[in-house]
């Protein structure tokens, strides 16, 4: 799954001054109007003007015509049937995108890391500790962690109920949180259910809305960078040739 449904992050984007004080064209003022967001101006063929942009999360490609007059929003062709305009959201859109919410996961979200910090490889799961399909990925992506190929970053979150929530604060408020994590996840000793402190909720909070911004409805949820560097989810627990998408070439 492509950055179209992780893209309902664009509120963080900061706009250029020049984009945010520009004077638009009737038409894409009007699509302004209706919740359509600028992110920037490409070149465009035979007099037209091109502008990126996301609605609702979705990114689009606006086609201005040279009378400034009216707009076209799809996917633009050449003589050959070749399409003009996927390069353009990935390098505009998508690419810009992948960046902020990478920031995000990064700085933002409350995670808990298992497997080599030196690899140069990162993956991010949002997972709940009764989830069983976590359990599943947990173990599938071992050979990798236990390789030292990947650095797999776990964003507990509590949504399968209260008991969930309890544990993933458990997790969070450990000493040892790697240590914590692992253990739940193999089986060999489940996170307890404990009071939530204060600072452990505010962190599922946060882990949470992050959760429901990249599009996540289930866990585990997993965000990895392509061979390009574009942001990916995969919803549910990778098998098989999933496995080696996200991962690499098993070890």
């Amino acid at each position: 799954m492509k950055l179209t449904r992780i893209a309902l992050l664009a509120t963080a984007i900061s706009l250029s001054a020049s984009a945010l004080a520009a004077d638009y064209p009737a038409p894409i003022e009007a699509m302004r109007a209706k919740g359509v967001e600028i992110l920037d101006t490409f070149n465009a063929p035979s007099g037209l003007s091109g502008y990126a942009a996301l609605y609702q999360g979705r990114p689009l490609a606006i086609y201005l015509t040279s009378d400034q007059q009216h707009a076209i929003i799809g996917s633009l062709l050449d003589a050959e049937g070749e399409d003009l305009t996927g390069a353009v959201i990935d390098e505009k859109i998508n690419r810009p995108q992948s960046k902020i919410i990478w920031e995000k996961l990064e700085k933002d979200s409350h995670w808990v890391s298992e497997g080599s910090k030196k690899t140069g490889k990162v993956v991010y799961v949002f997972t709940d500790p009764n989830c069983p399909y976590c359990k599943r990925f947990w173990n599938d992506a071992q050979p990798w962690v236990k390789a030292g190929k990947v650095e797999l970053r776990h964003i507990p979150v509590g949504v399968l109920g209260e008991s969930s929530r309890k544990k993933a604060a458990y997790i969070l408020a450990a000493k040892d949180k790697t240590k914590a994590l692992i253990e739940n996840e193999s089986g060999k000793t489940p996170a307890k259910e404990q009071d939530i402190k204060e600072a452990q909720s505010t962190q599922l909070d946060h882990n949470l809305e992050l959760m429901t911004q990249v599009g996540a409805s289930g866990t585990p949820a997993i965000l990895y960078q392509d061979e390009s560097g574009l942001l990916q989810l995969h919803p549910g627990a990778a098998q098989g040739e999933q496995l080696l998408e996200i991962f690499g070439a098993r070890p």
